[in-house]
This record gives C-alpha cells, sequence and structure tokens, in this order.
C-alpha cells in the first residue's frame, strides 16, 4: 500500500526523523492560510502516488504567501500520469548544502532488509544505478539480527561523510529502520535527505510503502490508503474479500489459487487473448463469492466473454457451479461464459451445471481456446 509525501512525512517524524514543517491542503485559500502559518518561502508539491512530479510541474516554490496561493491554484486539478491533484503539500522550503539518498526495502533473496545509500540525492535511485553506480551503497541486515553498528556504521560512512554526516545519518537510519519493521514496510525512501548550510540533516522527500499481506496486524493503516492507487473495481473486490487486479485485456478471469491464476492469465495470452483482471476467489467455497466475481467483472465494458478455472480442493467444485446458477439468475450476464471445473466435487458440480443447461470442461487448455474463440466471436458481432 502506497502512501502520499505528507503521509511518509508523518510516520517519519513520529519516529523521530527530522522532517521540514508542512501541512496537506486542498484548496488555494488553504495553501496560502498554510504558508502564512509555516512562513514563507515554502515549496507547493503536488501529492500523487506516482513519479515525475517536479518534471511534470507538480512541485514549485512560493516566496510569498500570494505566490502560495497561486501555485496551488495552478497545480490543484492538474493531471500528473493521468491522476488528478486533489491535494499539494505546502512545507517548509530546506535550503540545501548536498543531497544524499538514503532507503530501507526487501531484499527476498538474502532473506534480509537491504539498506541503500548514496552521496548523490535528489535523482531516482535507478538513474544513480545507471550513471554513477559507483556512489550507490548497499548492505543487507538480517531481521533477526537487527542494525549493528559495529557491521554497519562503516558501510553508512562510505556514502555519508564527513563522521559529523555519518553519525547523523546512522540515527536516521535507526529510526527508518524501526519505522520499516514494526509497521512492516516494503520500502522506505528518503529522497533527498538534505544537508543544509548548518550541516543537519533532514527528509526533504519521503516515500513509505507498506506491506498489504500485513496489514490486518496494523488496522491503524486502513486510514492512509488512497482511492487513486486502485480501481474502482480493485476496491470493490477487497470488500468482497477477493484478490482482483484490473487489466486491460478482454477476458474476464475468476479462478481459486493465485499460481493457477497466473498460468490461466498465460494461457490466455499464448492462444492469442487478453486478460482483463487477475482474480482469485481463494479457497473458500461460499457461493457468493462467485457472484461477487461476475458482478465486478461484468462492471467492465471491455469484457467480451469470462473464463471460470477452478481446480477444487479445499474449493469444492459443487458450490463454484451453484454460485455460476445464482449469478445467473441474479445478474444479466451479456457474455458468453466458459467453465472448467475439476478437483474435490467435480463430478457433482458438472451435474448441477449439466440440469441447467450449462457445459463444463474438464480440461484448461481446451477452455482456454474455448473463451478466447468466443471473445473473438463477441467482439466481432
Amino acid at each position: 500500500m502506497k502512501i502520499h509525501e505528507y503521509q511518509a512525512k508523518a510516520f517519519l517524524k513520529e519516529y523521530g526523523v527530522p522532517v521540514p514543517e508542512g501541512r496537506a491542503v486542498a484548496t488555494p485559500e488553504e495553501a496560502g492560510a498554510a504558508a502564512q502559518s509555516i512562513g514563507c518561502p515554502v515549496m507547493v508539491k503536488a501529492q500523487v502516488l506516482v513519479g515525475g512530479r517536479g518534471k511534470a510541474g507538480g512541485v514549485k516554490m512560493a516566496r510569498t504567501v500570494e505566490e502560495a496561493e497561486a501555485r496551488a491554484r495552478e497545480i490543484l486539478g492538474m493531471k500528473i500520469k493521468g491522476i488528478v491533484v486533489q491535494k499539494v503539500l505546502v512545507a517548509s522550503a530546506v535550503d540545501i548544502a548536498a543531497e544524499f539518498y538514503l532507503s530501507l526495502t526487501v531484499d527476498r533473496a538474502a532473506r534480509a532488509i537491504q539498506c541503500i545509500a548514496s552521496a548523490s540525492g535528489g535523482m531516482e535511485i535507478e538513474e544513480i544505478a545507471k550513471t554513477q553506480p559507483d556512489r550507490i551503497v548497499t548492505f543487507s541486515v538480517p531481521a533477526s539480527r537487527g542494525l549493528d553498528r559495529k557491521a554497519h556504521f562503516q558501510e553508512l560512512s562510505r556514502a555519508f561523510a564527513p563522521s559529523a554526516v555519518a553519525e547523523q545519518a546512522w540515527k536516521i537510519l535507526g529510526e527508518i529502520y524501526r519505522l520499516f519493521t514494526e509497521k512492516d514496510c516494503l520500502l522506505v525512501e528518503i529522497n533527498p535527505c538534505a544537508q543544509t548550510p548548518a550541516g543537519t540533516l533532514v527528509a526533504a522527500d519521503a516515500k513509505v510503502i507498506f506491506d498489504d499481506n500485513a496489514l490486518y496486524k496494523h488496522p491503524e493503516l486502513e486510514t492512509c490508503r488512497s482511492p487513486e492507487e486502485y480501481s474502482a473495481d480493485e476496491m470493490d473486490a477487497r470488500a468482497a474479500g477477493l484478490s482482483f487486479v484490473s487489466l486491460e485485456g478482454t477476458i474476464g478471469c475468476i479462478v481459486n489459487g493465485a499460481g493457477l491464476s497466473m498460468a490461466t492469465m498465460d494461457l490466455i495470452k499464448h492462444f492469442g487473448g487478453s486478460p482483463a483482471n487477475f482474480l482469485d476467489v481463494g479457497g473458500s467455497s461460499n457461493p457468493q463469492k462467485v457472484l461477487n466475481a461476475l458482478r465486478i467483472i461484468l462492471k467492465n465494458p471491455r469484457v467480451t466473454a469470462v473464463l471460470i478455472n477452478i481446480f477444487g480442493g479445499i474449493t469444492r467444485c459443487d458450490d463454484i457451479a451453484r454460485g455460476i446458477l445464482m449469478a445467473r439468475e441474479k445478474l444479466s450476464l451479456p457474455v458468453p461464459l466458459v467453465i472448467r471445473l475439476i478437483g474435490t466435487n467435480e463430478k457433482e458440480g458438472r451435474a448441477i451445471l449439466a440440469a441447467a443447461g450449462i457445459d463444463a470442461y474438464d480440461d484448461l487448455t481446451t477452455a482456454v481456446k474455448g473463451v478466447v474463440a468466443r471473445a473473438q466471436e463477441k467482439r466481432a458481432s
């Protein structure tokens, strides 16, 4: 789960990291009032969950209250990579003498937390890696042991110099490490970690991403969720307990299991189709899940056919069949359904469908070829 810069900075501040004073606002008038309260000059920064704000004109300096209001008026409502700016952060402008980069992320291969640091802050880390790879310092922090000054301070000092700056960076690293581990983050990034002329480090910009799979442990984080990160369908699916991701294709997919879902989408592409979504109904046998899944998929006007692919284990094929019949009774089904049932209670499931005049395949390849053909026919009609 991504959050906006103003939210990320609030978490950093809570954990003791120095951040510029700032306030998120939604109107030009509020931006002017924030600038008056904070004191000019200020930065007016678009709050969107995409990069490239500066290049798009979404980050501007204001030297007066009137200018802050004018800059906010220019930025609010503009589109950055298709996302409409609904809030801006008005924050104290930082007098920057040097820019550093500091982040923590997950190193799955090493089963550790990876620290990335650089004396070339202010740029995207991918750009630094491409143009100045020798200026990137990385080291792993075993989650079982945590930060160890003896093992890690010298590594950090390669990016943060002189020693007075390295000491501050070490303190900040300890604070973002606590945030990272306590809130189950996937990324905590400070870029730039700015050094002022007085020698103080401050988080001039920040990014935090939480692990969706750990949010059940942190119900307080739900208030940070932004609708712009998810489509309306994805929000509906989350409320219905479904794992769903919108895609650009025309064949709706209802599958049980993430691995089978991925394999199903691969086969659809292989046979010339394009999946409209990833949807994993999980291991539940509740027929209502099938109804909810079809309701969400059929809201997509691009969908020309739907494939239901169930490999029953915990999920029972007869319950899936009942869900299909429930959906047929309660929903308008304007596109063809192609069904593949195999596994637990498959005979019972097929019998339920057959009694209602619905066929079900037992072979995945045949089912996928069938749905691709039906989708093409529907599109041509």
